[in-house]
């Protein structure tokens, strides 16, 4: 892998205005933590998308992708290879959502954020994705993690998804075919990168919609600590089908560190929330090492104290 080489012929094919070396990530994250990137590009179309694709493929460097950088940990080392940031930002209304009835579809980039797309939906009369308000991120992550609220997959939503695939080749996915479940979808494991999703709408009168919209919001507010520099939820919630959780306690990854006595425990300048115990903030000067050990420490005590085992929620990029 010449890394050196393919960087030179990527700011020699987008410009050095889109192409970063060596380029810090922290500040590109919601956490606020990690080392740089080898390369770090910005695309905004799916065809300099493929073109990236393909070229990383030929030089046989690795290939990251990252949107809003919510629900992601970046190694203090870094990121090897290229880290492409995902700036499709075009949302598009397909057909009509007839009054009252439906179903209409609109169509986001990989790069709008979600509380943008709500904005725009709620903007226009267009009913679905109301209770997002608030949601951390992008489209594309949200789409690669099949994120959920309020016992909702943003999957039960979608219509089809846009996919770039390791050749550089762009299909239109169903839903059906997307592999979605419990925080994942199936370009967890086929690596393919999402580009544009369309969402089932409906029409919805405007006033409405945005009483769920604050509903939703303030419910954050109150619950999870929104204005601190965290990931999101660091933990999947476990399965009592699955695992065997206390029968006093919910089978929420939260309450299980809360009753284990964690909330508000430190390592170096990260801590677990004192509001949401599934939640890790940094308090400032924090590094993903500081990070990784809280979810270490919390993990084994919720083991040891409950037999529960705790599976990430956040992504983890680079090594650890």
């Amino acid at each position: 892998m010449d890394i050196g080489g393919l960087g030179r012929e990527l700011v020699e094919r987008f410009g050095a205005d889109r192409v970063r070396l060596a380029a810090p990530l922290a500040p590109l994250t919601t956490f606020k933590v990690g080392g740089p990137a080898d390369i770090l590009i910005d695309v905004g179309s799916v065809d300099d998308l493929s073109r990236v694709v393909a070229m990383a493929t030929a030089a046989r460097a690795p290939l990251s992708v990252i949107g809003g950088g919510s629900n992601l940990l970046v190694s203090d080392a870094g990121v090897r290879g290229v880290v492409v940031r995902v700036e499709m930002t075009r949302i598009d209304q397909i057909g009509q959502a007839p009054a009252h009835v439906g179903p209409g579809r609109v169509r986001a980039g990989a790069g709008v954020t979600l509380n943008g797309l709500v904005r725009w939906t709620i903007g226009r009369g267009l009913a679905a994705l109301e209770a997002w308000a608030g949601t951390p991120g992008t489209v594309g992550g949200a789409i690669s993690g099949n994120a959920h609220y309020g016992g909702r997959n943003i999957g039960d939503l979608v219509h089809e998804v846009g996919l770039v695939g390791p050749a550089g080749e762009c299909v239109a996915v169903p839903r059906d075919a997307m592999g979605f479940g419990y925080d994942t979808s199936r370009v967890r494991e086929t690596r393919e990168i999402v580009v544009w999703a369309e969402f089932d709408v409906r029409s919805g009168e405007a006033g409405a919609l945005r009483a769920v919209a604050r509903q939703s919001l303030a419910h954050r507010k109150r619950t999870q600590p929104l204005a601190s520099q965290s990931a999101g939820c660091v933990f999947q919630n476990p399965d009592r089908a699955r695992d065997r959780v206390p029968a006093d306690i919910p089978a929420s990854a939260g309450a299980l560190i809360d009753r284990a006595g964690l909330k508000g425990r430190r390592i170096g300048g990260a801590m677990i929330s004192d509001l949401h115990a599934n939640f890790i903030v940094n308090l400032g000067g924090a590094t993903a090492a500081d990070i990784a050990a809280l979810m270490t420490l919390a993990r084994r005590t919720v083991r040891d104290r409950f037999g529960v085992v705790l599976e990430d929620e956040v992504v983890r990029l680079g090594d650890f």
